[in-house]
């Protein structure tokens, strides 16, 4: 049970200090509110979920990766800008997808009433 107490801590300390992970969290909330809306299909949900936390653990991953090369040093250095934009660039990967298959998955249910 320890190891949940510190994933749920960890989770927590995302909400509150992480910006990005905020704005994660309301655009995932809002599909799943127009999901509802719209009574999507149970494949449409399962492909909506999975999409969307894999951009909300990526997003986890690279806060987590920001923060270790942090520890390493504050100073300017190519290398840790290197690994944080590589990091960061994971994450707008993952958000670009997320939203070509957001856009195939509601498109129709939008445009067929």
């Amino acid at each position: 049970m320890l190891g949940f107490n510190h994933a749920f801590r960890g989770l927590f300390q995302m909400i509150r200090t992480e910006r990005n992970f905020k704005i994660q969290l309301i655009v995932f909330f809002i599909v799943i509110g127009l999901g509802f809306i719209l009574e999507i299909s149970s494949f449409d949900w399962l492909i909506v979920l999975l999409i969307s936390a894999m951009v909300l653990t990526l997003e986890t991953i690279n806060s987590a990766i920001e923060k270790t090369c942090d520890l390493i040093t504050k100073e300017d250095n190519n290398q840790i800008k290197r690994i944080k934009d590589i990091s960061a660039g994971a994450v707008l990967l993952v958000s670009i997808f997320a939203i070509v298959i957001g856009i195939i998955i509601f498109y129709p249910y939008l445009f067929s009433m």
